[in-house]
């Protein structure tokens, strides 16, 4: 929202500086974005007039133009391209000896062989405009010698600010005034909305179609209107400085309202319009083209504005083109209506529009607003354009219309949050200045009626919100809250994203964020059979489709830093993925490739493998489940290396995957090396698990180790399930040692070494204890791998 501190003076006498006024803004929760001159700088122009255009006479696009800077001042002849040049029209000329934005110095120069001494400049010229169809046009009463700088008030000083989402109220020169007015405690003052004479009988046909979304519509018929003037120049500057184009009179005067009072408005050229209008929902298959000349289909859920012929608006968004006004239009229907947030939210962006108008009904706008609007525009347009209006008709069905019930304020809820003390009345002054009236007192509690432009406040602790924010953040002192002591539940949350992220960091892995949308083609080759969400509007062709897996935006990444020469990589991301079929997923994923330890003196320069990462992955998962509750099982995903692949599963439910990436795609994307990657699902991988307290023994240990072969296929996780489901509870902890395959075993089988260590809570374990648990592990380990012991 960019405002004009000329214009908002003339609505309150703002005295602050343009900093400390931003300042004081961004305190109440208006974030000054950016201070900036409503111009770029240049000097030495001047308001000119050209007393005479002749034909340049060896050029057929060229004039030759006589120029006055005023009484006494001698003649000047300029050689002029615009179209406009014409004897009488007041203008700006660039003097010998100017500056001009972009380091331009103005000198004298023959053109083809005609001396001129200076420049009629265009407003792209001075930095007032992107595009100019020729020389600026200034008002017929403009000071002819006066500079250009003070006539147009071109140092005034342009603040622009984020309205936050909840304050649609604020997004207007009234709304900004209303808050600094409230501010600095000051008056303000407001245009004059008196109702206007209607001396035209024509009134036109409305219709509530729906009226829950479009409760309340006002329109006007003004006939005999001149869409050719050109609007006069403080109307094209107040709208070049809130960022807006000038058009024309008619839609100049619309777009001024949305920007003085934050109440969206539209014209229509009457003799187009085919019937009555209605405000009702479109019908499914219909179409409309918009004012931007794209043509779009409609849905059942739009709200549109339409004559007997059809849809000539989405309502809340654009205006149509088949009922636009244009300079031939002479008679105009104003239309000014209210929409439900509801009704006008997401509409626009499905056609990836977002105007003024939808972002504020979207956010809400004072329905009461619109009948001032109307007559606002009625006076403006009348002394621009000229023309004759009909009288107000207005349309509601005031059961849908939003009630604004009493809010009640307790004094000592105040202090209790705020840690200031206020007194009733003091409370009731602030909230007076926000035009927020005090309707009833009952004790140390009160009772507010709230305007209705304020449909953000509702409830009590919304109204100590706004005496905070009157009386100033930083004016509430720091005090300790005070808090009962209480002895809190133990704890059962999941670990927290910080302490997850944190682990990885301890352990050399680098945070990026990437894109929730990829490029098709990418994702496809990873994940061939896995249906995809295709963006209907996507901000490029390679970022299409919405991301099914985090890894494509790692090894993105990790192709950008080999690029860089940075080939020893570890990266991670926490982020939601999209499957079709479910619902969002939040994910914590992680890559790892190049050397397992950076380079040093005493080597390590092997390369990082499925193990290094498979530690990574169960020291994550250690934050919220025992290690014995983790499995890895050999599986096959069609972008992972086969017979390098494993399926993770805490308490036997898939959690997320780890392996090596495909050989096909290490190739393809030319990686010096191949990514080790591991994915999981957040909300299972890190499920709380109850604690417990256990008791250390105080009882010596025992450890028995057990040497066997087995056929290659079984895994440690078979060996360590059988292990368990034989032993008893002196079982303490299971340690593989070691694992052979050579000479002495025969091909296919490996000999694995276990270490059992043993301990009981009540007793020191006796041989027999011993080797009767030992026995138990051998027959399971027997019986269900075909085990062979070696001696």
């Amino acid at each position: 929202m960019k405002i004009s501190l000329q214009w908002l003076r003339e609505w309150v006498d703002a005295e602050l500086e343009p900093k400390a006024l931003g300042s004081a803004l961004t305190m109440a929760g208006f974030e000054l974005e950016s201070i900036a001159t409503a111009a770029p700088p240049f000097e030495g122009v001047r308001v000119a007039e050209i007393i005479s255009a002749e034909p340049h006479p060896q050029a057929d696009k060229l004039r030759v133009c006589a120029v006055s800077l005023g009484e006494g001042a001698p003649l000047l002849q300029i050689v002029c391209g615009a179209p406009n040049a014409r004897a009488g029209l007041r203008t700006a000329l660039a003097t010998v000896g100017a500056q001009l934005p972009g380091d331009l110095k103005i000198k004298a120069a023959k053109l083809r062989g005609v001396e001129s001494a200076g420049m009629l400049c265009s407003a792209k010229e001075l930095g007032l405009s992107e595009l100019s169809e020729g020389i600026i046009e200034l008002p017929s009463d403009a000071p002819v010698g006066a500079n250009l700088r003070e006539y147009l008030a071109l140092d005034d000083t342009v603040l622009e600010l984020a309205v936050t989402p909840n304050r649609g109220d604020a997004m207007s020169m009234r709304g900004v005034a209303r808050e600094v007015a409230a501010l600095a405690s000051k008056s303000m003052v407001v245009p004059d909305t008196t109702p206007v004479p209607a001396l035209r009988s024509e009134r036109p046909n409305i219709v509530l179609g729906a009226p829950a979304a479009c409760p309340r519509f006002h329109a006007r018929i003004i006939v005999d209107v001149d869409n050719t003037r050109a609007s006069p120049i403080w109307l094209r500057e107040r709208l070049r400085r809130a960022g807006v184009r000038s058009i024309s009179p008619v839609v100049d005067i619309t777009n001024y309202i949305v920007q003085e009072l934050g109440q969206p408005m539209h014209a229509y050229d009457l003799d187009k319009v085919q019937g009555g209008l209605t405000a009702r929902l479109a019908n499914s298959g219909e179409r409309c083209e918009l004012l931007d000349g794209r043509t779009v289909e409609l849905q059942p859920d739009m709200l549109v504005i339409a004559d007997e012929a059809g849809p000539v608006a989405l309502a809340g968004v654009m205006g149509g083109t088949r009922t636009a006004v244009s300079a031939e239009t002479r008679r105009v229907l104003f239309e000014v209506a209210w929409f439900a947030p509801s009704a006008i939210a997401g509409r626009g962006r499905r056609f990836g529009l977002t105007t003024d108008a939808s972002q504020r009904f979207e956010r809400g706008v004072d329905p009461e607003v619109g009948a001032q609007a109307i007559e606002r525009a009625t006076r403006l347009l009348q002394a621009v354009a000229g023309g004759q209006a009909g009288p107000v008709v207005t349309v509601e069905e005031a059961a849908h219309l939003k009630r604004y019930p009493a809010v009640s304020l307790r004094v000592p809820q105040i202090e209790r949050l705020l840690g200031l003390s206020v007194s009733a009345s003091e409370a009731a002054a602030l909230l007076q200045r926000l035009g927020i009236t005090c309707e009833s007192t009952s004790g140390e509690s009160l009772s507010f009626v709230v305007p209705s432009h304020r449909f953000d406040l509702s409830i009590e602790r919304d109204l100590i919100e706004e005496i905070a924010r009157l009386i100033g953040f930083e004016r509430i002192p720091t005090k300790p809250a005070p808090v009962d002591q209480l002895i809190k539940p133990l704890v059962t949350e999941p670990a927290t994203e910080q302490r997850v992220l944190d682990t990885l960091a301890a352990r050399g892995y680098h945070e990026g964020i990437h894109f929730a949308f990829v490029e098709p083609g990418f994702q496809a080759a990873l994940f061939p059979d896995v249906a995809t969400h295709t963006l209907s509007n996507p901000i490029s062709s390679d970022l299409a489709v919405m991301r099914v897996s985090l890894w494509p935006g790692l090894l993105k990444a990790a192709m950008e830093n080999q690029r860089r020469q940075q080939s020893r990589l570890r990266l991670m991301e926490h982020g939601v993925v999209f499957p079709v079929g479910a619902p969002e997923s939040d994910r914590i994923a992680g890559l790892a490739m190049g050397s397992r330890w950076p380079e040093q003196w005493g080597g390590g320069r092997e390369l990082v493998d499925y193990f290094d990462v498979r530690a990574d992955v169960v020291a994550l998962l250690s934050l919220a489940a025992p290690e014995h509750d983790i499995r890895f099982e050999a599986a096959v995903s069609p972008c992972l290396h086969p017979g390098r692949t494993a399926r993770i599963l805490r308490s036997n439910q898939p959690i997320g995957w780890l392996g090596e990436l495909h050989p096909e795609h290490v190739r393809r994307l030319e990686f010096v090396s191949a990514p080790i990657l591991f994915e999981l699902d957040v909300a299972v991988a890190f499920a709380p698990t109850r604690q417990t307290f256990e008791e250390p023994s105080r009882y010596p240990q025992v450890r028995r180790d057990l040497a066997f072969v087995v056929d290659e296929a079984v895994t440690y996780s078979d060996i360590r399930e059988r292990v368990l489901s034989a032993s008893s509870s002196a079982l303490r902890e299971v340690v593989l040692f070691d694992i052979y395959r050579g000479r002495g075993i025969e091909e296919g089988r490996k000999s694995v070494a276990l270490g059992l260590i043993l301990q009981d809570k009540g007793r020191t374990l006796t041989d027999e204890d011993t080797d009767r648990l030992i026995e138990s592990v051998k027959g399971s380990l027997v019986a269900g791998l075909q085990a062979t012991f070696r001696e």
